[in-house]
């Protein structure tokens, strides 16, 4: 890429973030108007629990096709067309409010649209940073889409909580709208270059080879795969573990606002590890930043469960979330070097739907270990050996199990980093080389500036 060509992937790049910041603010605070209404008129938690499955389903079921159409069609127009998709949800429930005819069922209906929509939007973004990005700036970028959602994590909940004596629930829903369709309007303005497809190939492939066509490519490359896997069980262990985070926190200090406080660090951490790897740009070969980050992570979300103060259990929780950034940002820099523009919509969509398939064990399990064996274990026979650790306290059961997941990512990682071949799997496998349309974009851009300085 040229110096020219790389201030324009960026310039683009940036606008596009700016707007999905803004796009994911006004739907968080519409989100949390929402939930907020929905909780004060009913007086429980099943209709927010429903609205979360319904939100899960489309990524488990659609998530192959997502990634497929990400490396088939025009990347800025599957991005432009799922916003727009998200955005008809939002006028829905608008008319739902305002027609004063809202029923739950209506909210489910809408959150499963939005979600189907949705999901085509994340692999097509992944992808596009590589046609944007290139390698030595892309820990930037990512680091960028790292911060969007603990970013908005951080500021929607005030400020929906502001307006909503305000405007209520249907002005946050216009909110949500306007920033949709502020987003629809710069990705038709923009231009994002378009990997190379074979035709040929495609003509040939069948559909059911073309959906699998991410994990072939991994399984040819065994040692992508197996990094992904072994992120994936990871990320089932910590997802697991992090859904204790509020009783355990509520049980160790007793108050509600405190456990808001230490929640807010874990957007805090990701947003200051985004910004160090940012800045840094991370380790060459980048497996080696991974791997030590990764380590460094479990070890703080283990002394998570041993922390009982509020200052240490939100020293822990900004330390756990730190080094988390930096292994996300630097993970996925390594698969956009490593995976052929054409297939990382159907990879990046694959790796979301493998984390989506395995969370669910795992939450399953999480539950019944605390509340059926580790909290009523406190206290009894043998819980002296562990005492000095968790303490013998409400809330030390969890605490235990917490920090057991800490330890089993923390020797794991340690053991799949000793492996020769995942230190040495940079170096075994190539990086995808830069696309023929990519590089006829970038001919383009030069001529037309040129044509500009002549004129």
């Amino acid at each position: 890429m040229t110096q020219s060509s790389n201030a324009r992937g960026m310039r683009t790049f940036y606008l596009i973030a700016i707007t999905q910041v803004i796009s994911v603010l006004g739907s968080r605070m519409s989100g949390f108007a929402i939930a907020l209404w929905v909780t004060q008129e009913t007086g429980n938690a099943t209709p927010l629990a429903l609205v979360s499955l319904f939100n899960l389903l489309p990524m488990i079921f659609l998530s192959n096709v997502a990634g497929l159409v990400a490396d088939r069609y025009n990347r800025r127009i599957v991005m432009a067309v799922a916003d727009a998709g998200q955005a008809l949800g939002t006028v829905l429930l608008l008319l739902s409010f305002t027609s004063g005819s809202f029923q739950l069922w209506h909210l489910y209906v809408v959150t499963l649209l939005q979600s189907a929509f949705g999901i085509f939007q994340q692999p097509a973004a992944q992808a596009s940073v590589t046609m944007l990005v290139p390698d030595e700036k892309r820990e930037t970028a990512n680091a960028i889409a790292q911060i969007i959602g603990p970013t908005a994590g951080l500021i929607a909940p005030a400020l929906a909580a502001a307006l909503y004596t305000v405007i209520h629930v249907p002005g946050l829903i216009i909110v949500d709208f306007a920033t949709f369709l502020l987003s629809v309007t710069v990705l038709m303005m923009i231009h994002i270059p378009q990997p190379k497809r074979d035709l040929e190939r495609e003509a040939k492939e069948s559909q059911l080879a073309a959906l699998a066509a991410g994990f072939t490519f991994l399984w040819k490359n065994r040692m992508l795969f197996w990094t992904m896997l072994f992120a994936s069980l990871c990320n089932v262990i910590f997802g697991a573990a992090s859904a204790l985070f509020v009783p355990y926190t509520l049980a160790r200090t007793g108050s509600e606002q405190i456990v808001g406080l230490i929640s807010s660090m874990e957007g805090v951490g990701a947003i200051v590890g985004a910004i160090i790897i940012s800045a840094w740009g991370g380790t060459r070969p980048r497996i080696h930043g991974i791997m030590l980050a990764l380590i460094a992570c479990s070890i703080s979300f283990g002394l998570f469960g041993i922390s009982q103060h509020p200052i240490a259990l939100g020293a822990a929780m900004l330390l756990s979330m730190l080094p988390n950034a930096i292994v996300n940002v630097s993970f996925m820099s390594m698969m956009q070097a490593k995976i052929p523009a054409d297939l990382q919509g159907r990879v990046f969509a694959g790796m979301s739907q493998l984390a989506m398939l395995l969370s669910p064990i795992g939450l399953v399990v999480i539950g019944p270990l605390a509340d059926k064996v580790f909290e009523p274990a406190v206290g009894q026979a043998g819980w002296s050996i562990v005492a000095p650790l968790v303490g013998a306290e409400k809330g030390a059961g969890m605490g235990l199990l917490i920090l057991l997941a800490g330890l089993i990512v923390a020797v794991s990682s340690i053991l799949f980093y000793a492996w020769p071949a995942t230190r040495q799997m940079e170096a075994q496998i190539p990086d995808a080389t830069i696309s023929d349309a990519k590089q006829e974009h970038e001919q383009a851009q030069e001529g037309i500036a040129a044509q500009t300085v002549a004129a």
